[in-house]
């Protein structure tokens, strides 16, 4: 087996690797807009929020500690104590679940009925006032994110002399914690899925997807439903947030991910969620290939903006993506 077809493989299964992280994040745009019909574009912050949460939580930080010792002139930024990691995912959750019933009382349940487009620029307000937030809360600086997950790349060999001294070396690396996204990524998906069709708030769910005044004929209650879905796209939002913040440590450019999920939404469909997971393993392995292929003739980066490019295709040709609903208005 020669190096080339190995190192191919190693492309690929990065490349499907990297599509579920891209995934990851999609979910919690799908959530939200599939229920609501509102384009969260705060998804990626609240990845960004629950990560620096989780990390505060765990260390036992103080939150706005630098606000009260800016304020009193203390120095304390510690309560002195380091809480578990389970525990401290749990009482993360819970935050997001307040933070789901606080958009839902404070912002959006004032804003029904209005255009989609005030929808929008309410959740890039939001998106700035949680990063706000955040760091007043957390600090701005880099944090370390351990949670226990495996770390470093995992290796294959494909050479039987490789462990008797042999010169030559064939075998590919993937990422531990990629393999592990992809573990967490698919039990998150199935849990979805039988979560909105097998149970009554699920179907619920889908009902005001569906038709929000016929859902509330039938008695069911918008406000429960919309604090339901941010709170699922909340932990999504956690989710993602642990898997790139162990990648990559926990830092305010994470919240830029949620840029990356957009070519994702448009090639899967906005109201599809095997559509976030297909999406995300095509941009995946699209960006590797193409930069293995095509990057060397044309000067290579063009992980960049492979992704984009691809989705001004989608646009073009199949707007509603691949399992998103052909909308068909007649007059």
């Amino acid at each position: 087996m020669s190096a080339d077809f190995l190192y191919g493989i190693e492309v690929v299964i990065n490349g499907l690797m990297a599509g579920v992280m891209y995934a990851l994040v999609a979910l919690g745009f799908v959530l939200i807009f599939k229920a609501s019909g509102i384009f969260n574009f705060a998804q990626g912050v609240m990845a960004l929020f629950a990560a620096l949460t989780l990390v505060g939580i765990m260390e036992g930080q103080i939150p706005f500690a630098h606000l009260i010792n800016a304020t009193f002139g203390t120095e304390i930024h510690h309560f002195g104590w380091h809480v578990p990691a389970l525990l401290a995912i749990a009482m993360t959750v819970g935050v997001m679940v307040l933070f789901a019933w606080a958009v839902q009382r404070f912002l959006f349940r004032h804003l029904v009925g209005q255009e989609p487009i005030i929808l929008f620029m309410a959740t890039i307000g939001l998106a700035y006032f949680l990063e706000g937030v955040g760091d007043l809360m957390w600090g701005s600086d880099i944090k370390t994110l351990a949670l226990g997950l495996p770390q470093g790349g995992a290796r294959w060999i494909e050479d039987a002399t490789a462990g008797l001294g042999g010169d030559d070396f064939y075998g590919f690396f993937i990422d531990k914690l990629d393999i592990v996204a992809t573990g967490v990524a698919i039990v998150l998906v199935t849990g979805l899925i039988l979560f909105s069709q097998y149970t009554k708030h699920g179907r619920a769910m889908r009902a005001v997807a569906d038709d929000h005044q016929a859902a509330l004929s039938v008695g069911i209650s918008l406000n429960f439903i919309w604090i339901l879905v941010w709170s699922l796209a909340g932990f999504v939002a956690l989710v993602a947030g642990i898997m790139w913040g162990a990648k990559s440590g926990v830092q305010f450019s994470l919240s830029l991910i949620a840029l990356k999920a957009l070519p994702v939404l448009m090639l899967g469909g906005f109201t599809s969620i095997p559509g976030a997971i297909v999406g995300g393993l095509i941009i995946g392995v699209g960006e590797k290939l193409f930069e293995y292929l095509i990057g060397p003739m044309v000067g290579g980066a063009t992980e960049n903006w492979f992704a984009y490019v691809l989705a001004l295709l989608f646009l073009v040709f199949r707007p509603q993506g691949l399992f998103g609903e052909k909308i068909i208005e007649r007059v």
